[in-house]
């Protein structure tokens, strides 16, 4: 059997965000677990030979390199529906939410999120006109559709009309190196990162649907509140706020909410920007929690990745992140348009030992019952079915 698959968020250099993430981890396990099956990785532009997993993976690149909306056209639409005719796989697996619409080849499509719905001013006008144009043709196409939490799968299903049934459910996990850390490797991890002290941490990209700007709010409200006499608690005047992600865009918000704090304040916050997997995973074993409140999520992998940690987790009690973090009984869930109640959950976990430790033990059960090898196991069962008609 011959599967294609687009591969184009796997990017040389390693630095994957969560589309990326998603592809090689579900890949990863796909690969292993069916070597009677050849697959073809479709990228956009020369690959690091690390991505071709296995010897029952093939690489090849299609020009041109895509990430404009007129690129993103010819590559899917021109490129790989060319290669679709000429070598005809059994299917096509897409996981990164975009798919072809020129080809009879069975596709199975990965939905993340229906952001550009709920969130259109987040993006470019020109973006937003290719997701409304593309995004109902690629859902009808598909043979078979996957979701990366119930909440997009109910959302897509109301969306476009369909029978949430027919759509499965294949979630983010943590990989194998989000795990918790002994204390020595913590204090080693916070003297490199936070000048020893305790911090909160933030994972993703920076752009608007990541509410940065109000989180930086937020943490100066905190640094303002009134130290608890929780024994065993953090010193709020200490903490400082570690957001770890590249620039992405419209960052103007998150640099005017910067500049509006106070001088002891934005003392206090580090960009780190991007930093390696390894050094990832000790920033969420030392972190004193991982305050995550997006405005909008199709599931929100920092999330699971901060539990499989040990890091407590703040994060928004909308759309899917209830759900990624396990409920309140192993998070604590904020309005994220509330500056003043995300102040208060980081006064919350920073003085209060015990509420660390119980949504640490909560939080470990929750990320424990995702797994890449589950989610590649829901695709391969789509994949079948798309073959079979």
């Amino acid at each position: 059997m011959h599967l294609a698959v687009t591969t184009r968020f796997l990017l040389p250099g390693g630095q994957l965000e969560g589309l990326g993430r998603y592809t090689l981890e579900t890949l990863r396990c796909l690969v292993a677990q069916h070597p009677e099956v050849t697959f073809h990785f479709l990228f956009d532009r020369p690959y690091d030979p690390a991505y071709l997993l296995a010897d029952n993976v093939v690489g090849h690149v299609l020009g041109p390199p895509a990430r404009h909306p007129l690129l993103l056209l010819a590559w899917y639409e021109g490129a790989v529906a060319a290669w679709l005719r000429r070598h005809r796989p059994a299917a096509l697996l897409s996981p990164e939410g975009f798919t072809v619409l020129r080809t009879r080849v069975p596709r199975v499509l990965v939905v993340h999120d229906l952001a550009y719905l709920h969130r259109p001013h987040d993006v470019s006008g020109l973006v937003r006109r290719y997701y409304a144009y593309f995004t109902p043709r690629w859902v009808r196409a598909a043979a078979r559709l996957v979701a990366v939490s119930d909440t997009t799968r109910q959302d897509v299903a109301r969306q476009f009309g369909l029978p949430a049934a027919a759509i499965r459910v294949a979630p983010n996990a943590p990989a194998a190196i989000f795990q918790p850390q002994t204390e020595a490797e913590q204090a080693t991890t916070r003297a490199r990162f936070s000048q020893g002290q305790p911090y909160f941490l933030f994972v993703g990209a920076l752009q608007p649907r990541k509410n940065l700007a109000n989180l930086l709010r937020a943490f100066g409200q905190f640094k303002r509140l009134e130290q608890s006499e929780a024994e065993g608690g953090a010193d709020v005047a200490a903490v400082r706020l570690l957001l770890v992600g590249r620039a992405a865009w419209q960052t103007g918000p998150i640099d005017e909410a910067f500049r509006a704090l106070p001088a002891e304040v934005r003392a206090a916050v580090e960009f780190t920007g991007r930093v390696s997997e390894a050094d990832l995973a000790a920033l969420y074993a030392a972190a004193l929690a991982t305050a995550y409140v997006p405005f909008f999520e199709g599931f929100g992998l920092p999330v699971v990745e901060a539990q499989a940690s040990g890091c407590p987790v703040l994060t928004s009690s909308v759309s899917s992140l209830p759900e990624a973090a396990g409920g309140p009984a192993a998070a604590l869930l904020r309005d994220p348009a509330d500056s003043a109640a995300i102040a208060e959950g980081l006064r919350q976990l920073a003085t209060d030992p015990a509420l660390r430790a119980r949504l640490c033990h909560a939080g470990l059960a929750n990320a424990a019952r995702c797994s890449w090898a589950g989610s590649a196991e829901v695709l391969w069962q789509a994949v079948q079915q798309a073959v079979s008609g």
